[in-house]
């Protein structure tokens, strides 16, 4: 399981997140953007928040650290804010956190440079998971500390909300066209080489262990045979990223502007 901690004190809310994450603080002394249960997207976001950040852990891409957030109901009294108040209530108990990134800035492939390697291993993983939220309108990438982080990654593993439909989701092709480094000649067979052995049914495994059972909408196994079944069917859905990361080699497009307004008082994660 994830590393739990208490919040102490709620700081600020994250507006520019459509399920108001909000910055906390925790008794261990760290400070976290918090993704709460009790949020309108509901306990699937979390899920693929964990299942879908532990994996790219794993497979060495880098990801700011998660924990469980303890949150007390009564820390809704102390807010002048109505919708932050509602949500807290709604959220006793545990949620998730991860590390807040001070100074964090929003990672332009134009800006920074992104090399093909990194470029095609991002989207190889955001492919395998199905990540429909990494665009060039809304990156999901910052820069700390001279190095990339991956952030939000609670649009993935969508075939969670339509259980009678979900063996048709392993072998879909991924919509690349408006993947943020699609224009970073990004090296997909190469990232495929690397990174398809590795997700095991033992590395999926460790990556659900970490969610905590009662967000969970069916057992654990539901979720790791379609991760592995999309492992499986690489066949179906490798070659044709390979083609759209070809087509779409060279041609980048500056992200919204450099520095997001919200690092002031949060990280965007």
């Amino acid at each position: 399981m994830l590393p739990e901690v208490v919040a102490t004190r709620y700081v600020v809310p994250l507006r520019e997140g459509g399920s108001l994450p909000g910055l906390m603080e925790a008794d261990d002394l760290g400070t976290y953007v918090v993704k709460f249960r009790g949020a309108g997207q509901g306990l699937g976001t979390l899920v693929a928040e964990i299942v879908s950040g532990q994996l790219a852990r794993a497979l060495g891409l880098p990801v700011p650290e998660l924990v469980t957030v303890l949150v007390d109901a009564g820390l809704a009294a102390g807010e002048p804010d109505q919708e932050v108040q509602d949500l807290l209530r709604a959220s006793g108990g545990r949620n998730l956190g991860i590390d807040y990134l001070p100074g964090a800035f929003d990672l332009d492939p134009v800006a920074f440079g992104v090399d093909a390697g990194f470029a095609g291993r991002v989207l190889w993983f955001d492919a395998l998971v199905g990540n429909v939220d990494r665009s060039w309108r809304n990156p999901n990438l910052l820069h700390w500390h001279g190095a990339p982080y991956l952030i939000d990654h609670g649009a993935t593993l969508t075939f969670q909300y339509n259980w009678p439909a979900a063996d048709r989701w392993p072998p879909r092709p991924y919509d690349a066209r408006d993947h943020v480094l699609l224009g970073c000649r990004p090296d997909v067979a190469g990232a495929d080489a690397a990174l398809g052995p590795l997700v095991t049914a033992d590395l999926v495994a460790a990556a659900l262990a970490d969610v905590p059972a009662d967000w969970l909408t069916t057992g654990p196994a539901a979720y790791a045979d379609r991760l592995l079944a999309r492992v499986a069917a690489r066949e179906e859905w490798v070659p044709p990223l390979v083609e759209a990361a070809a087509a779409g080699a060279g041609e980048r497009t500056p992200i919204r502007g450099a520095r997001p307004s919200w690092l002031d008082g949060g990280n965007g994660s």
